[in-house]
């Protein structure tokens, strides 16, 4: 039997490196929620991708916190005997809160795993050592500097170049990127700023030589991006769209994408990302794992899960110093290569440095059973 005594909630605010742009908003800094939970056994950490505010998704770190302490936690301290696979049923009374969710499995299942002395990449079924490593660029404001990111990047050895868009800020931006890398992998994110009145524009995109048009149309509406798909050549990929393998199922019968950006935080922690590969593997749909600017505790969880067979698309696991300029954790580094080692040591593989972790918490909250 293993029973969870303890958990402990950190707000935890990191500086960026650069302001990131995207099409609902600028971010300076990050700020998350990071849970520790000790078993009888072993302790584990999680890292909730949730945001200050509710622009990517309808979590933030206000509801995340409070569905953690008034709810999921109280529930899972109940529990005399619990696993990372049993919290489904154990958080069936409370409807949605993927990401607050995916905190304390995440968390739970990486005590179970230091435990066993096991890694999670090994736990998933990982078949690789080190992931193929893409970056996201944020809006800029203007061509030259996005120009000059995307040199860097490249200079550092990723692998495919994904561009922010918006409205007004799209084929006009990525026009000149692709004249000056014909060859390079090149996409966009809308993240859902479009409709299909915007036909005209997607259409000029297909003339780019573009991966992957990564969510276009509003992040409920599988109809229209099937509508999309039907009408460009360049495959769509569903991000925020796809929030379980039952999301992924529907998007892949419908024809709404091509390829699938798998967010474990977004699905409800690492299991339920196993199961939405799981699907696109079977229907021969590529994924790959998309980033929400984690820390290294939730960069160590998307490395092993990016390290599963179906994930054949460089991934968003840049390193830590692309966004920080000091991590929590020690730092993830890119290789030359373009790609980055899969963390091998129990669980996640890595755990917050101390001092780091206390220099940085806003705020903190103890539940004990």
């Amino acid at each position: 039997m293993t029973r969870v005594r303890r958990v402990e909630l950190l707000l935890v605010g990191l500086p960026l490196v650069r302001p990131f742009r995207t099409s609902f908003g600028v971010a300076t800094h990050k700020e998350c929620v990071v849970v520790r939970v000790e078993t009888d056994v072993a302790e584990g950490w999680g890292e909730c991708v949730a945001d200050i505010e509710p622009g990517f998704s309808a979590e933030w770190n206000q509801s995340a916190w409070s569905a953690i302490e008034g709810f999921l936690g109280p529930a899972l301290l109940r529990e005399d005997d619990v696993s990372a696979e049993s919290l489904r049923a154990v958080f069936g009374s409370v409807r949605g809160n993927p990401m607050a969710k995916a905190t304390l499995v995440n968390a739970v299942l990486d005590a179970e795993l230091r435990d066993r002395d096991e890694s999670l990449a090994s736990s998933l079924g990982a078949d690789k050592e080190a992931v193929v490593c893409g970056v996201s660029v944020g809006i800029t404001q203007t061509v030259e500097e996005l120009r000059a990111q995307v040199d860097g990047y490249l200079d550092e050895g990723y692998r495919r170049i994904k561009l922010k868009i918006a409205p007004g800020l799209d084929v006009a931006r990525v026009a000149p990127i692709r004249a000056d890398h014909p060859d390079i992998l090149l996409s966009v994110d809308a993240n859902a700023a479009y409709t299909l009145d915007d036909l005209d524009i997607f259409r000029a995109l297909d003339d780019l030589g573009l991966l992957m048009i990564e969510q276009p149309l509003h992040h409920e509406d599988l109809i229209q991006h099937a509508r999309l798909q039907a009408q460009i050549r360049t495959d769509l990929c569903l991000d925020e769209s796809i929030r379980s393998a039952a999301d992924a199922a529907a998007a892949l019968e419908l024809g709404a994408c091509r390829i699938v950006n798998i967010k474990q935080g977004r699905v409800g922690g690492v299991l339920e990302a196993r199961a939405v590969h799981d699907v696109c593997l079977r229907a021969g749909v590529p994924v790959w794992c998309g980033g929400m600017l984690e820390t290294g505790i939730g960069r160590a969880t998307n490395l092993a899960l990016a390290a599963m067979p179906g994930f054949t698309l460089p991934n968003d696991t840049s390193a830590s110093g692309r966004y920080f300029p000091e991590d929590l954790t020690e730092p993830f580094v890119l290789e030359s290569d373009g790609t980055m080692r899969v963390p091998d040591g129990p669980g996640i593989g890595i755990v917050p440095l101390p001092d780091r972790l206390d220099s940085c918490t806003l705020r903190r909250a103890v539940l004990e059973a």
